[in-house]
Formats: structure tokens, sequence, C-alpha cells
């Protein structure tokens, strides 16, 4: 049967039983194999057999010569069964089937009948039956052409493969539709062009939309492609040859692809044919909607900007002209934006129309880009003159605040309370002369920009009549700001000489602060020096070279105390002058200088005392030092040296008396008592050497009345010692003598 009168859809329910079904796997000859999978329910033939009539329409006719291998799996089901199936196939399919291998259950049937019978029937039926159990069949047909029913590696999936055939023939049945009517549309526009005004509806669309089923196709397409691809990619799994899944599909892919190409041949001229008209239809409406467009710019347009020409005496008065203005934008905004859309649709349009066509659009695009771009350039040209109007108004008015605040500050009276302030105002008053004066530089700016702005905007009326002059209006408003920037120049320069003159007098005052505040911090220095050479210049030395040092740098330290004095009396001096200048009395003038004056009689009375202490002191340790260095001191230096240590400690002990009777100590008790021991030591050290003087006297005195008993002592034991001598001599001659009267006696013998 035909697969165009046979549709899986018609009999869904019969191939949703699965009796039989095409796995794609093939055998040795590469027929394809038909699988009837028999049950132990009772199968009806006639389903059966339909089944069997719509699967051998799905294989192409190269496929059918090859000859098919079915297999019979009659496991679940009776000997009579089988054998009625197997004699169907002879009705059915006695040309196609090469082969039928019938799988018979173990031990279940009469082997010898059943043997016997297929092959006594064998010339009748046209083809060869086998029966063979399920793990023989391999001998016939390799495993990975075999499903997993047959303990084959094959995947089927039934379902799978039953959506597949619905959707292909869906497809093929809507695209045969939609490919009719397309050939239908686009045949009946052959004769010539529609008319005008008629418009793409119905009559052009076809009754289902051509994007969807080429899409449908495309993927079914994609499907059948890829499983054929995967197929043979993943075939051979055993050694035997690749396997393509869903081959009884290979028919379908070719129809597949030969409807697409129609489909979209068809689909190509359809959509041509509606850009066409399409294209008639939108340059009439462009050419309206443009006229339209210049119609409204060069009319109301223009003449809403005709009647903005002002640009106010203020900065409220230009916000106003402002906001007008930018409801005349808004309103030339939309056709603005009518513009836009009109030019991308020309644009469009430009890419793919016919010669004609291309230059009646380009026209069109011309005429519009100018008007709207003059009516642009006026409506911008008019917004930076009012934004110019803007910056200078706020400018004037910022400046005019500005003078009046620096003069505000010149007329008020300068009372302040230290100099601190006065170079606080002083730095105010500069700070704000600095800022006019940047104000006005701004002004200046703002003023020629917005003259430049007024000279230079597009005219709002037609070109032929841009070459007559400026309105009154306009050249009021430059009068208005050049009038404008005069008075305040006239402003800032009057108060640059009023600035003048404060500042001479402000800096005066900031000096006449500045030398009271030095001469108090003269007087604080002068009494920090007398308080130190009170307290802490105590020590006198502990040798002379000490002293003369601490001499030395007492002298230093009374010149630094002058010159403090000095700079106090000059900076009084100097604050007198400037009182006397400024006409007006300072703070410190009754005061500073007599406490200067106390200050430095003081520091005169303590020094001059300091000085003559450290030279007493210095003369004490010199005369010391004399005496402890020579050998034979006299009394009378060491009764000097004595006298003076003396002097001096008492001299410690009194206080400084001051011009106005006060009294005041060197240093603490504990200073003086240390400074005292400095001395007491070194007239303990004289003591001694008086003491060693006397002792050296009284030794001497004793060594001469010993070395005159010495003297005795030796004569007597001179003569001692002769007397021994005489002794020993005597003794050794009598020894002599007798030694020879003993050998004269032994000569004799």
């Amino acid at each position: 049967m035909s697969n165009v009168t046979m549709e899986a859809t018609t009999m869904l329910p019969i191939l949703k039983k699965k009796l039989a079904f095409l796995s794609g796997g093939k055998d040795r000859r590469s027929g394809l194999i038909l699988t009837i999978p028999l049950s132990s329910d009772q199968t009806s033939m006639e389903e059966l057999s339909t089944t069997l009539n719509y699967l051998l329409s799905i294989p192409s006719q190269k496929c059918k010569a090859r000859g098919f291998t079915v297999i019979v799996d009659g496991r679940k089901s009776q000997w009579n069964i089988v054998k009625t199936v197997v004699l169907m196939l002879q009705n059915v399919i006695p040309a196609e089937v090469s082969l039928v291998c019938v799988v018979k259950p173990d031990e279940f049937w009469d082997k010898k009948v059943t043997h016997f019978c297929f092959w006594k029937e064998k010339d009748r039926l046209g083809f060869e039956v086998i029966l063979v159990s399920a793990n023989k069949l391999t001998r016939y047909i390799e495993p990975c052409q075999l499903t997993d029913d047959f303990g084959g590696s094959l995947d089927y999936d039934h379902n799978d493969w039953l959506n597949k055939r619905l959707v292909f023939e869906k497809f093929t049945r809507e695209s045969t539709s939609l490919l009719n009517e397309l050939t239908v549309i686009n045949d009946g526009d052959k004769g010539g062009a529609l008319d005008k005004d008629k418009s793409a509806d119905c009559g052009l669309l076809p009754s289902m939309d051509p994007e969807t089923v080429l899409q449908t196709g495309h993927e079914l397409l994609s499907e059948l492609q890829q499983r054929r691809f995967n197929g043979s990619e993943g075939g051979g799994g055993q050694g035997g040859p690749a396997w393509c899944p869903m081959e009884e599909e290979l028919l379908a892919q070719p129809q597949v692809m030969k409807l697409l190409d129609s489909l979209r041949e068809q689909y190509t001229r359809y959509q041509e044919l509606c850009r066409q008209r399409n294209k008639r239809t939108q340059l009439d409406e462009i050419h309206a909607k443009v006229m339209q467009v210049v119609t409204w710019l060069q009319g109301p347009g223009s003449e809403l900007l005709k009647t903005q020409q002002a640009i106010g005496d203020s900065t409220r008065a230009a916000q106003a002209l402002q906001q007008k203005h930018e409801e005349i934008e808004s309103q030339h905004s939309e056709w603005f934006a009518v513009y836009v859309e009109l030019n991308q649709q020309i644009a469009a349009l430009l890419g793919a129309g016919e010669e004609e066509e291309v230059a009646e659009l380009k026209a069109l695009q011309q005429q519009l880009s100018d008007v709207c771009y003059q009516q642009a350039a006026q409506l911008e040209g008019r917004q930076h003159v009012l934004l110019a109007a803007q910056g200078f108004h706020g400018s004037t008015q910022e400046l005019s605040q500005q003078l009046d605040g620096l003069l505000g500050m010149l007329c008020a009276d300068v009372a302040p309370a230290d100099g601190a302030s006065i170079q606080q105002n002083l730095k105010l008053l500069e700070e704000k002369l600095q800022i006019v004066e940047a104000g006005l530089a701004a002004l200046r700016q703002k003023g020629g920009l917005l003259m430049e702005q007024m000279s230079t905007v597009p005219p709002p009326w037609p070109p032929e009549e841009a070459e007559q002059s400026p309105t009154g209006e306009q050249r009021d408003s430059a009068q208005h700001v050049e009038t404008v920037m005069e008075e305040l120049q006239l402003r800032k320069q009057r108060c640059e000489d009023m600035v003048d003159v404060r500042r001479l007098k402000m800096l005066q005052m900031v000096q006449l602060f500045k030398c009271e505040e030095d001469a108090l911090q003269s007087v604080e220095w002068l009494g920090e020096l007398l308080d130190a050479l009170l307290k802490t210049h105590v020590r006198l030395g502990d040798d002379s070279q000490e002293t003369r040092t601490m001499l030395d740098k007492h002298r230093k330290f009374v010149d630094v105390a002058q010159s403090t004095y000095d700079y106090g009396r000059q900076l009084l001096q100097a604050t007198v002058v400037l009182c006397q200048s400024l006409r007006c009395t300072t703070r410190s003038s009754g005061d500073t200088l007599p406490r200067l004056n106390r200050l430095w009689k003081q520091f005169s009375v303590s020094g001059e005392e300091r000085q003559h202490r450290l030279e007493l002191a210095l003369d004490f340790h010199a005369a010391g030092e004399r005496v402890l260095l020579q050998e034979c001191a006299d009394s009378e230096s060491l009764d000097e040296v004595d006298s003076s240590g003396k002097t001096l400690l008492d001299r410690l002990t009194l206080p400084v008396i001051f011009p106005d009777g006060t009294e005041q100590y060197f240093g603490s008790p504990g200073d003086t008592a240390a400074a005292a021991e400095a001395v007491r030591e070194r007239l303990l050290l004289v003591e001694e050497r008086r003491l060693q003087l006397q002792e050296a006297e009284l030794h001497d005195d004793e060594e001469e009345e010993e070395e005159e008993a010495g003297a005795l002592d030796g004569k007597e034991a001179r003569l001692d010692v002769i007397g021994e001598e005489l002794s020993e001599k005597e003794e050794e001659e009598e020894g002599g003598q007798q030694d020879e009267d003993l050998e004269r006696a032994t000569q004799d013998c």
C-alpha cells in the first residue's frame, strides 16, 4: 500500500500494539530484519496484516530489493499460530522475503513435525523457513543487528519510532498543503502587479505559518541525520557491519529534504511578493509622512521660534524663557522622532529598491534631512543662547552680591581684639577681593560667550530671508549685556580703592599688635632669663678651669639678656610711633615698659652678684691650686687661700638685694650647700697641705738629731772592728809559730 493513503495516524491503536516492527537491523546480505513478536494472547491476523502492509510501505525500493529476513518469535505462542503467520507472509510479502527465522521455545514443539511441514511447503512459499532457538539465532544474524530480546545489542524503542513517524507524516501532510497554497498565491501574482490600494490581507496569507512548518521540517531532518550519523559511528560492536538506526526512515530523509527545498523556494517567492507589496505601500506612507513633517517644521515650528528672541534681564526671566523653549523643543521632539523613524525606513528601503524608487527615496530623504537639520540647528542655537544668558545673569547676580558683601565689610569699623583677628580680617578682605576679581573675569567671559552665541545662532526663518539684519530685540539684548558689564566694572574699581586704604590701616594695626606681642614676649624672655639665673646658676666650679668656663658662659648669658632688653625697648618705641599714626592708644604702653625696666634692674643686680661670686671662686681656686702644686708653700699663701675661701662661703649665704628692697637667694638651700661643699673640700685640701708642711718641718729636725747620734755610734763600731781584726791577726801568728815548731820536731826525729 502507498504511504499516501496509509498513515500512522489512522492506525495508531494497531501500531501501538507492536505486532511487528522494523528494528533497523540487517542480515548478512544487508537485507532489513522484520520482527514479528507473537504473544501468548490470540493475535489478530487482520491487524498483523495491516501492520505489515504499513511497515513494508516505508523502505525504499532499493532496500526491498535486497530482501527481508523475518524473525517470527514464537516462544510465547502456539505452533498453529506461528504456522498461520508464516503462511500469511506468502500473501503479504512473497517477493520481498528471503528468509524466515522462527524462534521456537525450548523442547516445546515436535521438531520433526514442524521441520517437515516447512520443508514440504518451501517451493510453494517462495522463501526458506528455519526453526532456530534464540541462542542460535546469531548463526544467521550478527548479534549487533539483533535486539536485546534475542540476546543482541541493537537498541530499539518502538514508542520513539512511532512518535517520529507521526511527526514525519504530519510534516509531509502540512508541508504539501502549504506548498500548494504558496504555489497558488505566487502564480496568481505572475500576471502583473496588484493594485496599490490592495493591502496584503488574507488573500496573501497561507492557512499555516511557513516558518513553523519549516522549523518542524528542519528539526525532523536534523533528527534523522543525527540518528543515522550516531548509528554509523556506534555500529559494529562485535566486529559486524555498521548498524544504521531507523533504516526504514532512509526513505523519509530524502523526501523531507525534497519537501523542504520546494517549500523554501515557494516561501522565498512568497516573501519577495510580500516585500514588494509592502515596499509599494511603504513608499506612499513615507512620502505622506515626510511632507507632513516638512510642512509642520517650516510652518508652525518656525513661527514658534520667531517669537523667542529675548534673553531676559535676570536669572528668573531667563529661566522662564528656558521653560518656554523646552515646551517648544518638546513639540519639535515629537516630529524629530517621526523623522528618525522615517529615516530608518528609507534607509531600509534604499538597499533593496529599484532605480526609480531609490531616486525618489533619496530625494525625500534629502528634503527631510535638510528641513530637520535646519530646525534642529535653530533649536540648538536658541538653547545655547538661553544657557549662556542664564550663566551671564547668574554671574551678574553673584558678582553683585559679592560686591555688596565687600562694600559692607569695608564700611564696618575695624576694632579687632588682637593681631590674629586683624590678620584674619585682612585675609578675608583679600579673599573677597580675589573672589570679586574672579567673578568679574567670569562675567566678562560669559558675556562675551552670550554675545557670540546671539550673533551666530541660525535665523528662525526660511533661508531666503536669512540676509536680513538682526532684530531690535537682539540689539537691545546686546546693549544690555555691555551696560551690565560696565556698571559692575565701575563698582569693582571703587571697591578696590577702598580696599587699598583699608589694607594699609590693617597692616599698621597688625604691625602694632605684633610689636606689642613681641614686647610682651621680650619681657617674658627676660623674666625667664632672670629666673634661670637665680634658680640654676648656682655652681661655682670644682677648679679654676671650670670656673673660668662658667664665667665666660655667664658673660654671654648677660649679653643675651642685654639684647632681649634692648629689643623690648625698641619694640615699645615702635608701638608708640604706630599708635600716633593710627591715632589710638596701645594697651601695653603703660605696663610693659615698667615691667621691662624692673626685670632688667633685677637681672643686672643678680648678674653682677653672680659674676662677683664667680670671680671670687676663680681667685680662690687659682690660689688653692698654686698652693697645692708648690712643694714649699709659705704660711702666708695658705692663710691667703683660707681667707679667700671663707670670704666666698660667707658670700654664698647672702641674698641678692633688688633695687625695690626685695631679696632673692641663688638656687635652693641644697644647691647653695652643694656649691659651698666644693669650696670646703678645697679648703680641706689646703688645710691638709698646711699639716703636711708642718709635719715635714718636724721630720727634718728629727733627722738632724739622728744623724749626730749615728756618727758617734759609727766611731765606736769602727773601733770595735779594728780590735776584732787585731785579735784575729794575733791568733793567726800564734798558729803559724806552732806549725813551725811541729815541723821542726818532725825533722829531728
